[in-house]
């Protein structure tokens, strides 16, 4: 993240294309974990900002343990979301559009826990009863992993 930090010194609020990777991860009963984030009370899945050099996949294990304590131990590439439905402006003016990688996971260890600097309050919800506000960028993967299960 402190490169971001560095960037933004350097460019200001203008909008920037960043790599970010989260997990839609699923309990025995496929209820869907999200988190809900202190800096602008969104629900969404854990996940965050691909670190320079670092693994897509390593981004995306270390986001959900740092924000709900979860140890994720396989999961698989969901799918990839970019463009307009992933343009966010921060509740500080950052303005980003993700290339938002997204896995999918039921096999995980620990009990999810807010971890008091992202995230106030994580919890399961069954996938056609989520609470609000969604964070927007996550929309589309949510109404996609909706469609998935109601298949099965």
């Amino acid at each position: 993240m402190n490169d971001i930090k560095e960037l933004r010194k350097l460019v200001g609020t203008r909008p920037l294309q960043l790599g970010a990777a989260g997990v839609m991860v699923l309990n025995e009963k496929k209820e869907i974990l999200l988190m809900k984030r202190k800096e602008d009370k969104h629900w969404c899945i854990p996940g965050g900002i691909v670190e320079m050099g670092k693994r897509v996949e390593e981004a995306a294990i270390r986001e959900v343990y740092e924000e709900t304590k979860l140890h994720i131990h396989n999961m698989e590439l969901f799918n990839v979301y970019s463009g307009e439905q992933q343009h966010h402006i921060y509740p500080n003016g950052d303005e980003v559009y993700f290339v938002n990688v997204v896995f999918t996971s039921s096999s995980y260890t620990g009990v999810p826990l807010a971890d008091d600097v992202e995230s106030e309050q994580v919890g399961f919800f069954n996938i056609n009863e989520l609470p609000e506000p969604i964070l927007p960028t996550n929309q589309a993967f949510l109404k996609d992993v909706r469609l998935t299960i109601s298949r099965k």
